[in-house]
């Protein structure tokens, strides 16, 4: 438990913080989940759109630091290259 003042307001802080960067992890794992489900299913339209609006989420959640930018650079790259395979076998 918090002693002081200021470790009150820092633990405020902290659960706000932790919350918020809990639902912006999960919006980017529903949005790569239905990614992954539009390229299992065939859907390359589907999949190309959903694959822009993941990237977006990607890219703010590793300028917030939610995730490490690396990260967000491996997990774009694996989608590219999930939709050119799926173009070449169709």
């Amino acid at each position: 438990m918090p002693n002081t003042k200021g470790a009150k307001k820092r633990l405020r802080q902290s659960v706000v913080r932790r919350d918020r960067n809990r639902a912006q992890k999960t919006r980017l794992r529903h949005s790569l989940r239905k990614f992954r489900e539009a390229v299992a299913a065939k859907k390359l339209d589907e999949a190309i759109a959903l694959s822009r609006s993941t990237a977006i989420l990607l890219d703010k959640a590793a300028s917030k630091r939610v995730i490490h930018a690396n990260k967000a650079a491996r997990l774009k790259s694996r989608m590219c290259g999930l939709i050119v395979r799926s173009k070449q076998a169709a």
